[in-house]
């Protein structure tokens, strides 16, 4: 990867330049030893690890599966959200990489301190928007600030990318994330000095015909307290706990415990002809495909349960279920 690939007519001049002696394989050698060497900045050192880096390509990539399967549904159209990279850089590279405008949401992680900048170019947010309101999903607009309507859109847009924010970095932190503003110009949007490093998660987003990205920047001072548990070995272990925990469990229990469904008795059924339901007035009597003595179905949601009988209780009807 990232290699230069020679084509066959540079092939053939390397070979006649060796045979010629205009090139020695020394020379060869040593521009290969050249080009392993890899410049590093000292004045800005890495703050992330590869590892590091790994877990929040496998943590987005969840991200990226919920949010591709919301806006499929939300949109009603073929979308296609995937993780493009993860980088660091200073905040001032990622803020001048941004376009302007754009849209730019602005969130607290609280119990984490500092902010996280979720950007959305406009080529997609359009595409959203059109396809929101009943169009195809195209981009036939100049980028330009969105009106308060096309805010309120993407607003809601980002309120549920935040939510599967949340959700993707469950098995490290329990984050609550708050928007906190929205912005159309990145100048206006500093969060952390320019020379502070971050970490920038690029999201490759096709909607339809529109091809965009998403990116999500998470400065290092944000991260600092949790930089121990953003290891594959500590995320995998959070993944597995999760699933057998016994709390977990009864959360699940109690909430289906208060869930509330749908139970009806059906007395019977008749079938009749749309000329004859026409002609129905009150006091009409329907004579159902039901006995006085047979047992009634009970029906849960939209399953048949039970059998059971009807009666009285005081001035009350009342039905018993059959074993």
């Amino acid at each position: 990867m990232g290699e230069d690939v020679l084509s066959q007519s540079e092939i053939d001049k390397l070979l006649s330049a060796l045979s010629t002696g205009a090139v020695s394989a020394e020379d060869v050698k040593a521009d290969e030893e050249q080009k392993k060497i890899k410049t590093y900045d000292f004045k800005r050192p890495d703050k992330f690890s590869k590892d590091q880096i790994r877990t929040l390509n496998m943590l987005h990539e969840n991200f990226a599966r919920l949010l591709n399967t919301y806006l499929s549904t939300h949109l009603r159209a073929l979308v296609n959200v995937e993780v493009a990279s993860v980088e660091q850089l200073t905040y001032q590279e990622f803020v001048q990489s941004l376009s302007n405008p754009s849209v730019i949401g602005v969130l607290a992680v609280p119990p984490l301190k500092g902010n996280v900048v979720m950007e959305i170019n406009t080529g997609v947010s359009f595409a959203i928007i059109d396809r929101v309101f009943g169009g195809q999903g195209e981009n036939t607009l100049k980028p330009r600030v969105l009106t308060e309507i096309e805010e309120a859109v993407m607003r809601r847009t980002l309120g549920k990318a935040m939510d599967f924010f949340r959700e993707a970095w469950y098995n490290v932190v329990q984050l609550q994330p708050k928007m906190e503003a929205v912005e159309s110009n990145p100048q206006f949007v500093q969060i952390v000095p320019p020379s502070d490093m971050v970490v920038i998660v690029t999201l490759q987003m096709k909607i339809g015909t529109t091809e965009g990205f998403m990116n999500i920047c998470i400065p290092y001072l944000v991260l600092e307290p949790i930089m121990s548990k953003l290891t594959t070995t500590f995320w995998v272990a959070a993944s597995v706990a999760k699933d057998d925990h016994p709390e977990q469990v009864e959360i699940l229990q109690r909430k289906l415990e208060r869930t509330q469904v749908p139970m009806v008795v059906e007395l019977g059924s008749i079938d009749i002809s749309i000329r004859e339901f026409l002609t129905l007035g009150f006091g009409d009597v329907l004579q159902l495909d039901t006995k006085v003595k047979d047992e009634l179905k009970c029906i849960i949601g939209t399953r048949p349960k039970f059998y059971c009988r009807p009666g009285t209780s005081g001035k009350k009807l009342q039905y018993r279920l059959q074993e």
